[in-house]
């Protein structure tokens, strides 16, 4: 009897642990086989309805406190929806002075996608697995664009810092749509 209550009690504990700890596990796992995953080396345009030909390099402009600009600005009506380039996982929902309502992807590579000066945001929240084209939020000028035009601010960063996502942008598809390939 006592055996039985012992196997009774360890099955109840295994099956907790499994029940708390699976979703964790579950996430390193997907994101050990993100970052082993190649770099894409085309990306759709991550706001909805802008084409690749309307966009422009803005790379490296210069921008206040010295600072150079790290990413690309892509213009479009206020609202627009937001589209993630790639699958991956929603690392961060938050707020920043320079850009702030942003998102943060950890997206195939171990690249990293920021997403900023947004409006609102959609129904996304960190630690959550997501697919190229989910909304993210929409379009606005929160944090330091406030006052201009309204744009998202994407920018990409790897492990030796922020690349420029402009060729890539431009090699994407015409569509706009961010559920085109994510390249290998």
């Amino acid at each position: 009897m006592r055996l039985l209550l012992r196997s009774l009690v360890l099955t109840a504990l295994l099956a907790l642990g499994y029940v708390l700890f699976a979703p964790a596990i579950e996430r390193a796992l997907y994101s050990m086989r993100l970052v082993a995953m190649p770099k894409p080396d085309v990306l759709p345009v991550p706001v909805e309805g802008v084409r690749p030909r309307a966009l422009h390099d803005t790379w490296n402009g210069a921008r206040s406190e010295g600072r150079k600009h790290q990413g690309i600005d892509i213009f479009a009506k206020r609202g627009t929806p937001v589209l993630s380039s790639t699958e991956g996982i929603v690392t961060e929902v938050g707020t920043n002075r320079l850009g702030g309502l942003v998102v943060w992807v950890l997206g195939p590579g171990g690249q990293r996608h920021y997403y900023a000066h947004l409006e609102r945001y959609a129904d996304v929240a960190a630690g959550m697995r997501i697919e190229p084209g989910r909304v993210l939020g929409y379009v606005g000028d929160s944090g330091n664009a406030k006052g201009t035009p309204p744009h998202l601010h994407y920018g990409v960063y790897q492990v030796g810092g922020a690349i420029n996502p402009y060729p890539l942008l431009r090699t994407g598809s015409e569509g706009g749509s961010a559920a085109g390939t994510t390249g290998g």
